[in-house]
């Protein structure tokens, strides 16, 4: 492994990241846009158009978003790349198809194109995510991931200390 997993545990040490994911995400979807615009100072907005963008040239015409929540990537991607099909999945209830993104119910090279946005860091085992992401994308297809991660390096790692904690 070459990058170091994100130790997020929502709730407690007792149970599996995973459930814990998953009943957190239940309980605030009605927020978790906007909370996530709020918290990024919006710039998650110009990150996802960017990321859409460097998917237009490859014309994906049938995309998988993983960790979809509210849909909100997935319905950009759908208005934006215009492909012929967009599947929307997540561990929690409210999403379009709940599948856990550790054991996808798909066919090996399905998509054209896999994306996630601010989804990854919540995955129980990083790794197995990103297998089945890579499982089910066709042979020449792309992957799309964009994520917030805990900064290493100073001075951003201080600034960042001192503003998610206020």
């Amino acid at each position: 492994m070459v990058y170091r997993q994100e130790k997020i545990k929502p709730y407690n040490d007792k149970e599996e990241k995973g459930a814990q994911v998953e009943q957190m995400f239940d309980n605030i979807a009605h927020s978790y846009d906007k909370l996530n615009h709020r918290l990024s100072w919006n710039i998650d907005k110009l990150w996802r158009k960017r990321a859409l963008n460097r998917l237009k040239p490859y014309k994906p015409q049938s995309i998988l978003d993983i960790a979809t929540g509210t849909g909100d990537f997935a319905i950009q991607a759908a208005q934006t790349l215009q492909p012929k099909q967009v599947t929307g999945t997540d561990i929690s209830e409210i999403s379009f198809a709940k599948e856990d993104c550790m054991a996808l119910s798909f066919e090996d090279n399905t998509f054209d194109a896999v994306t996630a946005a601010f989804g990854i860091r919540n995955f129980q085992n990083l790794d197995q995510g990103l297998r089945e992401m890579c499982r089910v994308l066709k042979p020449g297809g792309h992957l799309c991931i964009v994520e917030l991660t805990s900064p290493v390096m100073f001075p951003m790692k201080q600034l960042f200390k001192v503003y998610s904690h206020t």
